[in-house]
């Protein structure tokens, strides 16, 4: 299970500057996205998307393993091959300085012409469905649908712990632990949840070395403390400009207040086919009610009559 869901505070609409103009414009080094592959094991008969994959970004924190369970499900259910991915500076994935929703949609873009998917369906939760929602408006020719989980194409303040996960984290490392029980002792002190401190020391491990038993974050841990002021941004302002045209699913945890009400029309602004489905959970839904979740999926995703 993942961790809880964390406050957010949606931020007034911004007038789209020069600067930003330029960010959106540039066009970042890529790099290599490690991922899982989880193959049908027969077919879909009769769907006419069989040969559709699916690409699944994980959010903040998190790695393509996160998502492992939910891959192989839906590549049973909908006979479709998942590529799990980890995101840049997550995973097994290379690090780099640039973290933002531009860079990581242009690596997502990328993996889909190195690895010649065709038509593909994006799902994103949290940071994943940002990434997913800019590579869907920046690249709407690449892919064939969206699934954008508990997150909206909006800006919002990210009233979260996150910031002093990462204290916490930085002093696990200089603590040069040994065992995950010992980086757990540090980390209570930061946060009382067990499952919580559980998700983020899933990224310890003991980089290859034969004369060191320290553990390290696979997460570069400055890279993403720089980042955390504007993981919370999305890259687009205005629907009158860009929009995707293609179907699109939106999945909500009715105790999360990632998408509230207000920016539904926002959303359908910049996503006019767009579906809006609620699941009964918290920010953390595809492991807190993954039967509701998939359900969802699978039917916006099968042939319609």
């Amino acid at each position: 299970m993942a961790p809880r869901a964390t406050a957010l505070r949606l931020v007034a609409k911004r007038t789209l500057t020069p600067s930003l103009c330029q960010t959106m414009k540039m066009r970042y080094s890529t790099v290599p996205l490690a991922y899982d592959l989880h193959e049908p094991a027969k077919p879909s008969v009769g769907n006419p998307n069989k040969n559709s994959p699916i690409v699944f970004m994980h959010g903040l924190f998190g790695s393509k393993k996160n998502n492992r369970t939910i891959s192989k499900v839906l590549a049973r259910d909908l006979g479709r091959s998942v590529y799990a991915i980890d995101l840049r500076n997550h995973g097994d994935s290379p690090h780099d300085p640039h973290h933002n929703y531009t860079a990581m949609a242009a690596d997502v873009g990328d993996f889909i012409k190195q690895h010649d998917l065709k038509d593909p369906c994006l799902i994103g939760h949290s940071m994943g469905a940002k990434a997913a929602m800019t590579l869907s408006l920046t690249s709407p020719t690449l892919i064939s649908s969206l699934i954008s989980v508990d997150n909206a194409p909006i800006d919002a303040r990210l009233e979260s712990d996150f910031a002093r996960y990462i204290r916490g984290m930085k002093e696990i490392e200089s603590s040069e632990v040994t065992k995950q029980s010992q980086a757990d002792s540090i980390l209570q002190s930061y946060e009382p949840s067990v499952t919580i401190r559980q998700f983020l020391l899933g990224n310890l491990h003991r980089p290859r070395h034969p004369e060191s038993q320290v553990q390290k974050f696979k997460v570069p841990l400055s890279i993403i403390g720089k980042a955390l002021d504007h993981l919370g941004d999305f890259p687009f302002k205005d629907p009158r400009e860009v929009r995707f045209e293609k179907p699109a699913l939106f999945v909500r945890g009715t105790k999360s207040k990632y998408v509230p009400d207000e920016v539904i029309p926002l959303i359908g602004q910049f996503f006019p086919r767009f579906e809006l489905v609620d699941v009964e959970a918290g920010h953390w839904l595809i492991s807190e009610n993954p039967e509701a979740f998939r359900r969802a999926v699978v039917e916006f995703l099968s042939p319609k009559e």
